[in-house]
């Protein structure tokens, strides 16, 4: 496999031409459209994606290991589908709406101001994961470990705790209504 090494790739336009497959060390991807591409097989280690729509992208057998997302699109990516071995990204101000992140490990990983709406946590684990003014509007936890988790700063969760591992998990008194919502309880 091509090993690509240290090179910055800005504003490419890869929707009609796919990205070379290769293996991605320590490259930055600087407002580039990867929408419905085919990145299946590719390896990206220690990579930076910035201001980038890789929305409905096709990452099967993908590797992400130290990747961090910034500002991107990543709409309805089902990141289950990637290499789980040494899967580790981070997300910050990324669309992350109808995404699914069913049965990964995730832990440690952080999310900051992002939108996770009817994303996909389903048997993930998410222990001692951060949360940072995340919008989980219709969003799927169930069987999930949260273990250690930090929500304090995030809105519109609605999960149950008896469904989900929740020791240690970190909540704001405003979004305790989220936990209790399935008793259909009044909270003034």
């Amino acid at each position: 496999m091509k090993i690509i090494d240290n090179i910055d790739f800005k504003g490419n336009n890869y929707t009609v031409v796919g990205l070379e497959k290769g293996e991605y060390e320590q490259c930055n991807f600087v407002n580039c459209n990867f929408n419905r591409t085919d990145l299946s097989h590719i390896k990206f280690v220690e990579c930076d994606f910035k201001d980038c729509d890789i929305s409905l992208a096709k990452i099967i057998d993908t590797t992400f290991s130290d990747v961090t997302f910034k500002n991107c699109k990543l709409l309805g990516l089902h990141f289950e589908n990637c290499n789980e071995f040494l899967f580790s990204v981070d997300f910050e101000a990324c669309q992350l709406n109808l995404s699914s992140f069913f049965k990964l490990k995730l832990k440690n990983t952080i999310f900051k101001d992002c939108s996770l709406h009817e994303a996909d946590f389903v048997e993930a684990d998410l222990s001692k994961s951060v949360f940072d003014n995340c919008d989980f509007a219709g969003t799927s936890f169930e069987r999930t470990n949260l273990a250690g988790a930090d929500f304090r700063t995030s809105f519109n969760y609605n999960f149950d705790p008896e469904l989900n591992h929740i020791k240690n998990a970190k909540f704001s008194l405003t979004g305790i209504a989220g936990l209790l919502s399935k008793y259909n309880i009044q909270i003034d």
